[in-house]
């Protein structure tokens, strides 16, 4: 378990938690849903927004394993809380 105790552990963590609060603000603005909102609705009328739209479904294939990996290892590095 070296590699646990290893100085680069910490900045992947960090790493991957800022991955997670991308993807999922991606996420939230190109789901499927949010478009009957007045924001969302005038950006569909965008050719851009609807490049980005289509890749919603994509977005969660990064979203999820990152948030895996990222919990992981914030568990095996500092432990539980509590």
């Amino acid at each position: 378990m070296e590699l646990l105790q290893s100085a680069v552990v910490p900045q992947i963590i960090v790493i991957l938690g800022m991955l997670n609060v991308l993807t999922g603000a991606a996420i939230f603005f190109s789901c499927r849903c949010i478009p009957g909102a007045r924001l969302m609705g005038k950006l569909m009328k965008y050719r851009s927004y609807q490049g980005f739209y289509k890749y919603h479904c994509y977005i969660w294939r990064v979203f999820w394993p990152s948030v895996f990996v990222h919990s992981l290892l914030a568990l095996l590095f500092f432990g539980l809380p509590f």
